[in-house]
Order: C-alpha cells, then sequence, then structure tokens
C-alpha cells in the first residue's frame, strides 16, 4: 500500500546566478510577498525563499536555462484579477490572455526573467 502524499512543501524557480536582488524587488515589492529566511546549511547557495500563504516558493539560482521554452509556471491564486492585471502591466510585464476555463478568470505573464507565472481567480457563479 502506498503512502498518501499529503501536500505541497514549496515550488521551486529560478533566475539568473546573481540576480537574487532583482527576483528579491519583483517578488516581495511588486508581488508583495513576504521573504523568509533560508537554512544556514544553504545561504551559501544563493536564491531567495518567500511565503504564499501556506507555501513556499524557493527562488533558486540556474545557469544556461532559456525559461522563455518552457511551459513550467506558477498561478498564484488572487481575489481581484483587474488589480494584478494594471499592477503588473505599470511594472512593464506583457499581459497573456489564457485560453479560458469554466468558472476561473485568468492570465499569464514572464517575470523579467522568463519564468511563466499566472494569475487566477475564481469566479462566483
Amino acid at each position: 500500500m502506498l503512502s498518501s502524499i499529503i501536500g505541497v512543501h514549496h515550488i521551486q524557480i529560478t533566475v539568473p546566478k546573481g540576480k537574487e536582488d532583482e527576483g528579491r524587488k519583483f517578488y516581495c515589492d511588486v508581488l508583495g510577498l513576504k521573504e523568509i529566511e533560508k537554512p544556514n546549511q544553504l545561504k551559501g547557495r544563493g536564491g531567495v525563499w518567500i511565503q504564499v500563504g501556506d507555501h513556499a516558493v524557493h527562488i533558486g539560482t540556474e545557469e544556461g536555462f532559456d525559461r522563455l521554452k518552457t511551459k513550467a509556471h506558477i498561478a498564484y491564486q488572487v481575489e481581484d484579477l483587474d488589480f494584478w492585471s494594471k499592477r503588473l502591466r505599470k511594472h512593464a510585464s506583457e499581459i497573456i490572455e489564457a485560453i479560458p476555463i469554466a468558472d476561473l478568470d485568468r492570465f499569464e505573464f514572464r517575470d523579467q526573467f522568463g519564468n511563466r507565472v499566472e494569475m487566477i481567480q475564481e469566479l462566483n457563479i
């Protein structure tokens, strides 16, 4: 008998080495997410950790990877999709309309490192 998977502990995305401050500025200042401290054993590896609700997003560093060529992404659930569309356009993010899904409103964008990000809002029907 298999043991159950009980949840998601964290998600990892990457930025180029040396770009942690730019990542911190976007994810903490623009998106308003809170930075959390990395364990001492991992501090020398670079990157930034942030808290999103009950989950952590680890922003690691990685070279030689074209983030624009992947469908891999993180989707943030939001309460006001219009607010986020306007805020992200203000910070020079190109909004990409997503394929409609019943009971959901959503869009995508790429952060300045090329990571694909989705903003998604459940519709009250």
